[in-house]
């Protein structure tokens, strides 16, 4: 199966996914639908945030991915609909962003390399 992530400087090395953090995880969103990711971003932007792209990827993909690193994931379903107020996270960022200016730095080196991966598994998709 197929899904929506969304992605920071997509096709450099500078490469990263957007995720959110909640009671002190790191949980990375996977869109079912399209337009829901691209609604997301369009929620980002209002916030001045930097704009991702969306970019479809296997879901087993992003599962390994985030396994390696410790995250989760979450899958926001088509005409989802938030039940409690962490659920509201999946459809809308939370006002309050952590800053992304060095993100990729020194205590990141172990995601670029994950990342790398991705990035060559989703240009053999192309």
């Amino acid at each position: 199966m197929n899904i929506y992530v969304l992605l920071y400087n997509f096709g450099t090395e500078k490469e990263g996914i957007h995720s959110i953090e909640l009671k002190g995880r790191t949980i990375v969103l996977m869109f079912e639908e399209k337009e829901d990711a691209e609604r997301y971003c369009g929620l980002l932007e209002a916030q001045d945030f930097p704009l991702p792209s969306v970019e479809m990827i296997s879901i087993d993909e992003i599962r390994d991915f985030c396994i390696k690193l410790d995250y989760e994931c979450k899958l926001v379903e088509k005409n989802f609909v938030p039940k409690t107020a962490e659920d509201r996270l999946l459809i809308s960022p939370p006002q309050k962003n952590l800053e992304v200016e060095n993100w990729n730095e020194d205590e990141h080196k172990d995601e670029n390399i994950d990342l790398n991966s991705i990035k060559e598994n989703l240009e053999k998709l192309l």
